[in-house]
């Protein structure tokens, strides 16, 4: 298959994740250059920068509100894209602890989830849209969280962002769709990281990993492979979907 990405410039925000990783190795496999947005973890990004063919490290903080136009300028000045910009970034704020009712979670803890989470996926959105436009191309991913749709106790906060990503494609898709732009939602499960197997006990990975029909956690790559059909001349006329990737929870 054909994915068109030879050529082309994907950003992939929180590129030195576990799933980030494996977005930006998928995308660069297909010949696409890949800039890697990163917070703090400057060494990871070049270190990966240095495993890819054709990427480069630039840095993207959700919680500083210019950081999102710096890093598309870095972007459009390098090679002229991005062509595709894959959200995969997120701020994680802290589990509402058990015992305290949501009403009595103060602002301080919940507040920066919010702000720092979706309204820069808006503000970066509206930064690469122009050259997707007069290039007549473009594809946009949101990376969710299957919690968005089934809920999680204590997630209240995490589960509004995450849902909101999708609202947003929902009613984008009609204003970008007729330049090409094909915009979607990918919401994965509980995903094996290294950092899942490192700070998750095993009982509770074979509890979820028990309740799939696949019989299996999602792996990054399962993730990445998604997200690159969808963000990929090879999806010609999908957008607007939200498409779980969680063993069929």
């Amino acid at each position: 298959m054909d994915f068109g990405l030879a050529g082309r410039t994907t950003l992939v925000t929180g590129a030195t994740g576990g799933i980030g990783q494996e977005i930006a190795r998928a995308f660069a496999a297909e010949g696409a250059t890949v800039a890697l947005g990163y917070r703090n973890d400057r060494d990871g990004a070049e270190r990966l920068a240095r495993e890819l063919k054709d990427a480069f490290p630039v840095r993207y903080a959700l919680d500083e509100t210019g950081s999102a136009a710096e890093a598309v300028a870095v972007v459009r000045e390098r090679c002229g894209g991005p062509d595709v910009f894959v959200a995969n970034a997120f701020g994680w704020g802290r589990r509402r602890a058990r015992g305290v009712r949501f009403e009595e979670v103060p602002e301080s803890e919940w507040g920066a989830v919010v702000a720092h989470n979706l309204a820069p996926v808006v503000r970066a959105t509206q930064l690469v849209l122009p050259g997707m436009r007069e290039r007549g191309w473009g594809r946009i991913a949101f990376v969710s969280s299957h919690n968005a749709f089934g809920g999680q106790p204590g997630q209240e906060f995490y589960g509004a962002v995450k849902a909101g990503l999708y609202g947003f494609a929902r009613s984008l898709m009609w204003d970008v769709g007729p330049d090409g732009i094909l915009v979607n939602v990918v919401a994965p499960g509980l995903t094996l990281t290294e950092r899942v197997r490192g700070g998750l006990p095993e009982e509770i990975r074979e509890r979820e990993r028990s309740r799939t029909p696949t019989g299996r956690l999602s792996s990054p790559q399962d993730v990445a492979r998604t997200l690159l059909f969808l963000c990929s001349a090879a999806n010609g006329n999908v957008t607007g979907e939200s498409i779980t990737v969680a063993g069929g929870r």
